[in-house]
């Protein structure tokens, strides 16, 4: 026999209110039943899941605080050089390396390394502000970033298109190692002689030569180009 808790009246068991005063029936054998979560943690240790788009928006503060701060000071008080750029471009590269992988996780491969080859030919062009001859520039600093970025683009490419075991990788990595030499050699060679006489880099590409040989060899033999 239930009583109703606002006017007393008695109340049939299948009430879900009052017919007198429509007070809501409540069965204290209900709310036990009722489970509430916790906000606090179950176990010792257990903490809230950082989100990713907390980490960007943290990270961008940071360090567009670090630039402006930078930028303020060389412009207010050490005025003598321009010294805040480096600093500045250090911040830029690290946002695009780093905030567009934690904001769009499937962010395609090749995109990410354009965007890291061009923040990093940036950030050379900033460092020429610094310099007392802006030709290194478009003779050695951008040819090499150019190269660079090819290079990762295509060993990107492969890894993806063909998938293969640890031997495979190390022989693409092998042959980009010889042509990134090889062609850093060229790139010196024609901005301070005007022409092509490989040294250092012959001996490099001899060794690179000597080991893909042998990969492909082993490869070749266990049959496991591909997994």
């Amino acid at each position: 026999m239930s009583y109703c808790v606002n006017c007393g009246v008695e109340l049939d068991p299948s009430l879900k209110q009052c017919p007198l005063c429509n007070a809501p029936v409540i069965n204290p054998m209900e709310l036990k039943k009722q489970t509430t979560v916790s906000p606090f943690p179950e176990h010792r240790g257990q903490v809230e899941t950082v989100r990713h788009k907390d980490v960007a928006v943290l990270l961008t503060t940071f360090l567009f605080s670090t630039g402006a701060a930078c930028a303020l000071l060389n412009l207010l008080t050490f005025k003598k050089t321009l010294w805040s750029l480096p600093l500045i471009g250090i911040c830029a590269v690290i946002w695009v390396f780093a905030v567009p992988l934690l904001l769009y996780r499937r962010i395609p491969a090749w995109c990410s390394i354009l965007l890291d080859g061009m923040i990093t030919g940036l950030y050379l062009y900033l460092l020429t502000c610094l310099t007392k001859s802006d030709e290194w520039f478009p003779g050695i600093g951008l040819p090499i970033v150019i190269l660079l970025t090819i290079l990762i683009e295509a060993v990107t490419f492969l890894y993806r298109k063909f998938p293969i075991s640890f031997l495979g990788s190390a022989l693409y990595f092998v042959l980009a190692t010889a042509l990134l030499c090889v062609g850093i050699e060229i790139i010196l060679d024609l901005y301070f002689h005007s022409a092509i006489q490989l040294g250092w880099s012959a001996v490099v590409l001899t060794a690179c030569a000597i080991m893909t040989v042998t990969i492909s060899t082993i490869l070749s033999k266990k049959g496991c180009v591909t997994q």
